[in-house]
């Protein structure tokens, strides 16, 4: 009689996997479905740390650049000033009128009814405390952004001995409050501190 051929016999899925043996004797069973997804997790691993890596030079680029940061603040040595003169300097690529203002200046300022200001705002609102001498606004006319004259000791400062903007005739005083003209509000106020007595860094 011919020798019949017995096929291996079949294990179910609910079966467990495969066994094998190491050359040491030990026994493992199953390590298809793990060594699968391990395989997954160092792929999908690679392949976030690559994104990570071309979009990075993208993502740096939109930093601020170098000479924008040092834009970002600006030092003034209010030493030079005399009292009664002025200097403009540029923060931000904007002009800032640095004035140090006499006595009269300041009193000019203080006097003013501020119930009848177009913008409402008293002298003491737009100096530091105890540094009522130095008036720092941006230059920029609230109208249309036009520089307003003032700053030199021939140019017209208008009918409060502040500024003149001649291009829509806008008059600020000595505390760059608007008293008469088009422009709807006062000279604007930058971010600024004393770091010394004779030093100030506006941003």
């Amino acid at each position: 009689m011919a020798d019949v051929l017995a096929s291996p016999p079949k294990t179910s899925p609910s079966e467990p996997g495969p066994r094998h043996a190491d050359p040491a004797g030990t026994v493992h069973e199953g390590e298809g479905p793990v060594r699968r997804d391990f395989l997954k997790l160092a792929a999908g691993s690679f392949a976030a740390v690559g994104v990570g890596v071309l979009a990075w030079p993208f993502i740096h680029s939109m930093n601020p650049s170098a000479d924008v940061l040092a834009l970002s603040s600006t030092d003034v040595e209010l030493a030079p000033i005399a009292e009664g003169q002025a200097i403009t300097v540029m923060w931000r690529g904007k002009p800032v009128f640095v004035r140090h203002r006499t006595a009269k200046e300041i009193q000019e300022a203080r006097s003013v009814n501020v119930g009848e200001l177009r913008d409402p705002a008293p002298d003491s609102a737009r100096v530091k405390p105890g540094k009522d001498q130095w008036l720092i606004v941006i230059g920029v006319c609230t109208h249309l952004g036009c520089v307003p004259l003032g700053q030199k000791p021939t140019d017209p400062r208008g009918d409060y001995d502040g500024w003149f903007c001649p291009c829509h005739g806008s008059h600020y005083d000595t505390a760059g409050r608007v008293r008469r003209g088009p422009a709807p509000l006062n000279l604007a106020l930058p971010t600024y501190a004393f770091t010394s007595d004779t030093r100030v860094r506006i941003g």
